[in-house]
């Protein structure tokens, strides 16, 4: 206890370096106030613990309640549902759909559009009594894993329209929004688009020029502005439109432009649209800029608050990226496919080829990322379907994992089938085309990946400013100081142990359990370094930040393998014992990637580098491009 006591005398000094951590990137918390000696103050409310596993391991500590079980989320007639549903949709793409023609003719046909109308695939998470499918999110996971293995173009165009088209209206809309629009979305076949993107607003969301103004009367909204990028922009009738609105705060009466969430329709008029972009991929999807010229808007169609729409949007986005997942999933299984079914019959050297051991690390890397994508995407619609609230940074790992696995698991198919995978019949070329833009719409994943981080710091961050406010009254936080004391003292004399989930996996997984465990701990105590030495300058090292995303990634993905597997294993499924090769070969070097991106993000040595590419980039920007001549001097 002695030893406690004084680690607790010591502790202060250091938790004041935390509290300066605030940025335009980081929710703002109000700094406490300088307490007197002899003044009391009452004991701080703790902050809103978060359920997320991702969030967690930011401040060391394992939170399993959504990664342990496995979710298995869907009832009996659910699952006869999904069955029901994916026969026919399989059947589409083998007898209707034709993907070489979509992308030669930049364009979906009438006959294959009107199919999938018919099908219900436009609707597929609408409310039955609303004209939709009323599918789960897992359900609906389901039926976009096919359409990605079959066509990704037609798959934008469903998912433009549902998954971010009339989302907003789907999430925010009130009863007479949802009785006006969805049906007419569903049954009444009008496309739906999404519409935020503008030449000088991409990841900057909140710099949209595109601007609404109220009618004097109240009655209605004047709207002016354009677009770009839009997918179904030249087909949609309804969109959800973001523009600036002039909102006056009530408490100071200042007016200030806030962002602010419409539906649109076409037929107010005064919308118009450009003719469609020409793509490098995804060509049968429509794209376009979409020009608004004094469309009067009436007033009962905002969606959610005035001043709202950046809320809106994000939790569009946030709600939608899981489907991303679960589609490039199936783009994955359909490449796997191609390549091994090329290896296992072609023959070099009088063997086939995947006898050879550079042959089989690639397919083994491309079917355990794979596996992490897959098992991502359903824990997240999983956990969604069982209500959870707090499953962002775990669906923007998704993204950003799912969309890189999946164009090095085409790339490297490419590779395996040699001049064949690179002939236009084989199909893989229209697939790595389609997969580049997936890295960039919806959340470039430069820009997730400090998301995540950001995000992940805060929350570290609030936990050591509830401590400092905790020391200005120490005897009413007793309980929490001395927790807190003792995980440090703990920790400082060597004791301290990894987060333990031994027993939430199947014996055979303990191990690769304690590598995950590991690696939790030592990113919680990464973090917290990180924070003590840059306090809020850490929003401006990107480099590092970019680390702690990569690091927390990898950790959420052995997490989530070791769940799935420990399920197959429980259940005895006839692929378990693969299944248990995959996750020990996943811990096993995503654990080994947790420690180097660690260790390159506080050493020294490779600080010093991170500075040389900024001054590297500098010079070359500077000069326009390459700054050195060529080695004839030339």
């Amino acid at each position: 206890m002695i030893r406690v006591s004084k680690y607790i005398s010591q502790t202060p000094k250091c938790l004041n370096k935390f509290i300066e951590i605030n940025s335009r990137c980081l929710a703002t918390q109000a700094s406490p106030k300088t307490v007197k000696a002899d003044e009391k103050k009452p004991a701080q409310k703790p902050a809103k613990e978060s359920q997320s596993f991702t969030m967690n391991i930011f401040r060391g500590q394992l939170q399993p309640n959504q990664v342990f079980p496995y979710p298995e989320p869907l009832t009996e007639e659910q699952r006869e549902t999904i069955v029901m549903l994916m026969d026919p949709m399989q059947k589409f793409f083998e007898e209707v759909n034709d993907p070489v023609r979509n992308d030669d003719e930049s364009s979906i046909n009438e006959k294959t559009s009107a199919a999938l109308w018919e099908l219900g695939a436009f609707g597929l998470q609408v409310p039955i009594e609303y004209g939709g499918a009323g599918l789960t999110n897992t359900q609906y996971a389901a039926g976009v894993e096919i359409v990605g293995a079959n066509d990704l173009g037609v798959g934008i165009t469903l998912g433009a329209h549902q998954s971010i088209g009339f989302k907003g209206i789907l999430l925010f809309g009130n009863p007479e929004q949802k009785a006006k629009y969805l049906p007419r979305v569903t049954e009444g076949r009008e496309y739906a688009a999404f519409c935020l993107t503008e030449p000088t607003a991409g990841s900057d969301a909140g710099s949209i020029k595109t601007r609404a103004v109220k009618s004097a009367d109240g009655s209605h909204y004047v709207l002016n502005g354009s677009k770009i990028w839009i997918s179904n922009g030249g087909l949609a009738e309804i969109m959800t439109v973001f523009a600036q609105v002039p909102v006056t705060d009530p408490a100071t009466g200042k007016t200030k432009d806030k962002v602010t969430a419409f539906i649109v329709e076409r037929s107010f008029g005064g919308v118009t649209n450009g003719p469609p972009e020409r793509k490098m991929g995804i060509k049968c999807s429509n794209t376009a800029e979409v020009y608004y010229e004094d469309v009067k808007i009436p007033a009962e169609n905002i969606l959610g608050q005035e001043g709202e729409g950046f809320k809106v949007a994000m939790n569009i986005l946030n709600n939608g990226r899981f489907g991303m997942a679960a589609a490039l999933s199936g783009t994955m299984r359909s490449c796997i496919k191609k390549a091994t079914d090329f290896a296992t019959q072609r023959l070099q050297f009088g063997q086939r080829i995947d006898s050879y051991g550079t042959i089989q690390e690639k397919i083994a890397r491309m079917s355990m990322v794979h596996y992490v994508t897959e098992s991502m995407a359903y824990m997240i619609s999983g956990n969604m379907d069982n209500g959870s609230q707090d499953y962002h940074l775990e669906a923007a790992i998704s993204k950003c994992f799912a969309s890189e696995s999946a164009w090095n698991v085409c790339d490297e198919s490419i590779q395996i089938m040699g001049g064949m995978g690179y002939m236009k019949g084989t199909g893989l070329e229209r697939v790595m085309r389609d997969l580049r833009i997936f890295r960039i719409f919806e959340g470039t994943n430069d820009i997730l990946r400090l998301f995540v981080a950001l995000t992940g710091i805060q929350y570290a961050g609030s936990h050591l400013q509830e401590l400092q406010r905790a020391f200005q009254n120490p005897t009413a936080n007793l309980g929490l100081l001395v927790e807190e004391a003792t995980r440090r003292a703990t920790r400082a004399v060597g004791l301290n142990s990894s987060p333990n989930f031994s027993h939430l996996v199947h014996p055979e997984l303990l191990e690769s359990a304690a590598l995950c465990a590991k690696s939790i701990q030592s990113f919680g105590q990464a973090i917290e370094a990180a924070l003590v030495k840059y306090k809020r300058g850490i929003v401006n090292e990107q480099f590092i930040l970019n680390r702690y995303a990569q690091a927390a990634m990898d950790t959420y993905a052995m997490a989530v393998v070791l769940s799935r597997a420990t399920m197959s294993l429980n259940k005895n499924l006839p692929s378990a014992a693969h299944e248990l090769l995959m996750a020990q070969a996943w811990c096993a070097e995503a654990s080994g990637r947790v420690a180097y991106n660690l260790k390159v993000a506080s050493a020294g040595k490779h600080l010093d580098i991170f500075s040389k590419f900024g001054k590297i980039s500098r010079n070359v920007c500077e000069s326009g491009g390459i700054v050195q001549s060529n080695p004839l001097n030339l």
